[in-house]
């Protein structure tokens, strides 16, 4: 392999939202498989209120602090309300060559107020090569709390400065830039600059690996959260989740488009809409079959900034019928043309991970199934997502599939005494009903009282 890959191996969360403790591990990290060529889908299944969207905001907030991104002050809700910390340690598997590095990045985030910051951040490392493990060691350890202390070991410290005066004063900038902003000390921009301009010697490989997790998280990590799906289903803007290649960190994000009235874009935007359009379409008419989108370009018009800017509108094209303004499609067709790029990103890329909150969101079921059987078996990047539609759990085999629980102190199993001739629908269905799993899988609800409280809640209706 001679590019670089990254493969997310696992992630787990302490004190984020209502999960005290719990572990994500994917399908190729469960099996101790060390490959990087095939799709690896995980679903996330459960009550509703049992976790399922904490992994995504936890996925969010990771990609911001390995950027180097500020910590928002909302994350402070994030954290569980009867602690002041919480931690995030995810396991990353980076191949390059036939080398294969083993990758842990531990956070632990202090609630102080309602501002959370990072106390302490650790990264380690083990080495595979030619069947041959190295144990993993800790190659930098960041703590807020030892102010005289840039980072630890000392011995990467000393690979990477020495005695060199100069180097040594632009960590400790860095350090208190870090510190200031509110950022990552490890992915921060300061530090990043100083890692990369002494990367000779025997602390190349650590920048090496350093520069690798800060480009996966910017280039191939999408997260699309519950906000995304929001705004399409109040019907007012379409955010199209996309990625472009061009250059070496390529263009990423989200494309924004008005769904209300034309939009005005300058030349750049307009080539990125028009680029991400030919690569939906690509794929859209065979989805939604006669279905492709096209640009309406009512001209040429003169933006604000004085620069020369084209006022556009997306439309929707059937063979034989006129072209009809995107917003007049159903919601689940405009949730598919969203995330469809970043789809087939993560179709054709081994080191795109997408994760995507409630998948089945306005999706038929029987699509949703073959969209994800055929991921299954032709894709080669990383899907995790949540759904409440258990139609993935009998399109996918087990090991792609995990289970939250009623235990905020264990969130997330995966089923137990599944045979190969078991449907894990009706298995799942059953561990609802009957039980036989190692925690329970869903917060029992009596009937009885929900129709009681139904009636009683009908009478103080009519009788106000």
């Amino acid at each position: 392999m001679d590019k670089t890959t990254v493969r997310l191996s696992s992630i787990r969360i302490h004190n984020i939202k209502n999960v005290e403790n719990g572990m994500i591990t994917m399908p190729n990290a469960s099996k101790k498989s060390f490959t990087a060529d095939k799709a690896e889908i995980l679903g996330i299944y459960g009550q509703n209120g049992s976790g399922k969207t904490a992994v995504v905001d936890v996925f969010f907030f990771l990609q911001k602090i390995m950027i180097g991104d500020s910590l928002d002050e909302e994350f402070g809700n994030y954290i569980e309300a009867n602690s002041d910390q919480a931690e995030i340690q995810a396991d990353f598997n980076v191949f390059k060559n036939s080398v294969i590095y083993e990758i842990s990045y531990h956070i632990y985030l202090k609630k102080i107020d309602q501002t959370v910051i990072i106390e302490k951040e650790t990264l380690s490392s083990a080495r595979n090569e030619d069947d041959k493990r190295s144990n993993k060691i800790v190659f930098m350890n960041y703590d807020r709390n030892c102010a005289d202390i840039i980072f630890t070991p000392k011995k990467r410290l000393d690979e990477l400065a020495g005695t060199n005066k100069e180097i040594l004063t632009d960590l400790i900038v860095a350090k208190k830039l870090a510190e200031k902003s509110n950022c990552s000390y490890i992915f921060g921009e300061s530090s990043r600059e100083v890692f990369n301009k002494n990367n000779t010697g025997k602390f190349g490989k650590y920048a090496f690996l350093i520069n690798s997790l800060f480009y996966f998280a910017l280039r191939d990590l999408f997260v699309i959260r519950n906000s995304h799906s929001g705004v399409i289903t109040a019907n007012f803007i379409l955010p199209m989740a996309f990625r472009i290649d061009g250059n070496k960190t390529g263009m990423k994000g989200d494309f924004v488009v008005p769904l209300t009235k034309p939009v005005l874009l300058n030349k750049g935007k307009k080539e990125i809409l028009e680029a991400i359009v030919e690569q939906i379409n690509t794929v859209l008419y065979t989805i939604i079959p006669g279905l492709m989108i096209s640009i309406k370009n009512y001209g040429p018009q003169l933006l604000d900034s004085g620069e020369d800017g084209w006022k556009v509108e997306l439309m929707s094209h059937r063979d034989g019928r006129p072209d009809i303004p995107i917003r007049m499609e159903s919601e689940g067709i405009i949730k598919i043309i969203s995330i469809l790029n970043a789809l087939i990103q993560a179709f054709g890329n081994p080191s795109i991970c997408l994760v995507i909150d409630e998948l089945d969101a306005g999706i038929f079921e029987y699509m949703l199934g073959e969209l994800l059987e055929i991921f299954q078996k032709s894709a080669k990047g990383q899907l995790i997502f949540t759904s409440h539609n258990l139609r993935a759990l009998e399109m996918l085999e087990t090991k792609n599939i995990i289970f939250s629980t009623a235990n905020p102190n264990n969130r997330y199993i995966r089923m137990k005494n599944v045979g190969g001739t078991n449907n894990l629908r009706n298995l799942y269905i059953r561990s609802i009903t009957l039980g036989g799993q190692d925690e329970v899988i869903y917060e029992e609800t009596d009937s009885l009282k929900i129709a009681r409280a139904f009636r009683k809640a009908g009478r103080s209706v009519r009788d106000a």
